[in-house]
């Protein structure tokens, strides 16, 4: 069975409970926590996006041996990857070494805000090979410099450093994206159970490295309550990468769900307290290759009651299989 994560989620949670659930995953057995990076939520109901990295270094603080990840940091347009290498060597350093960089070409969502317009995925694919480039330069040490088509570097150091490289896990949905994964990453991060991706990945150098993915659940004792959440909370999830990627506000994506039923959601979001059907759901990624799998609970109200869950029941049942 796959290392259980979880998922800390900036687009539903306020930022200090964000800090207080990552302790309580720690002690509930999770294996490691990652946290989305975003503008933006996917929709207004969800109410919230925290600027992730400032409850990174808070997480770093409030656990003790939970590692920690990105999932994921777009390095192209709101942030230069200049400033990504800083953030993520300075993770390094707080978390004394627990800390993942993980990387992707990034949503319209969250990159227009800058007014720099959102590229086409083919000119995206590019500026996120060079933003790579800038990252991996800087965190070999010293003075760098880099010219590329789309990013400068002028005599740029990283002064703290961890004592290894922060490791790189790069986002892919397709060959070309897999193949960037492939030449530069130390892991694959993936949004699907995609045996074909994860098999292009491992072809094209990626064998032996870890492939990360997430699974969304909705854990209630009441399994239409957790049905109706996951429609309230989740139904912007129905269109996948290539429609995420493109729309532009929450409005957006409100639009795209409005003929999403909440029976829509059932065959890919575990809903209710069957600890089988999340075995199952995980066993899906398995059998394509995922290494990690991090739980996503839908719904900050109710995080307390998915760790007792997990604690007692559901971890427990993942362990044995």
């Amino acid at each position: 069975m796959a290392e259980i994560g979880y998922t800390m989620l900036c687009e539903q949670t306020p930022a200090r409970q964000l800090v207080e659930d990552v302790a309580r995953a720690e002690r509930a057995g999770f294996g490691y926590a990652v946290i989305s990076d975003h503008y933006f939520p996917w929709l207004e109901e969800m109410g919230h996006s925290a600027y992730a990295w400032s409850v990174l270094g808070a997480a770093a603080q409030v656990t003790e041996r939970l590692p920690l990840m990105t999932y994921v940091t777009c390095p192209i347009m709101r942030y230069h990857p200049a400033v990504v290498a800083q953030k993520a060597a300075t993770m390094g350093v707080l978390s004394q070494g627990r800390f993942t960089l993980g990387l992707g070409a990034g949503e319209n969502l969250n990159e227009h805000v800058v007014g720099h317009g959102w590229p086409p995925v083919n000119t995206r694919h590019r500026m996120f090979r060079e933003a790579i480039e800038v990252i991996m330069a800087l965190f070999e040490g010293g003075y760098q410099n880099y010219t590329g088509e789309f990013f400068d570097l002028d005599s740029a150091k990283l002064f703290d450093l961890p004592k290894l490289p922060v490791p790189l896990a790069i986002a892919a949905s397709g060959d070309d994206s897999g193949d960037i994964a492939a030449l530069y990453g130390d892991a694959l991060v993936a949004t699907e159970p995609d045996a074909a991706l994860v098999a292009h990945f491992v072809a094209n150098g990626g064998r032996d490295k870890p492939v990360y993915g997430q699974l969304p659940i909705s854990y209630d004792r009441d399994p239409q309550a957790a049905l109706d959440r996951a429609h309230r909370l989740w139904r912007w999830s129905v269109g996948g990468w290539k429609v995420m990627a493109e729309l532009p506000a929450p409005v957006n994506f409100a639009a795209y769900a409005k003929t999403v039923r909440p029976g829509d959601l059932r065959e890919t979001i575990p809903c209710g307290a069957d600890v089988d059907a999340v075995v199952a759901a995980v066993r899906r990624y398995t059998a394509a290759g995922f290494t990690h799998v991090a739980l996503v609970q839908i719904g900050a109200d109710h995080q307390q009651e998915f760790f007792e869950w997990s604690e007692k029941e559901l971890l427990p049942a993942l362990a044995e299989v």
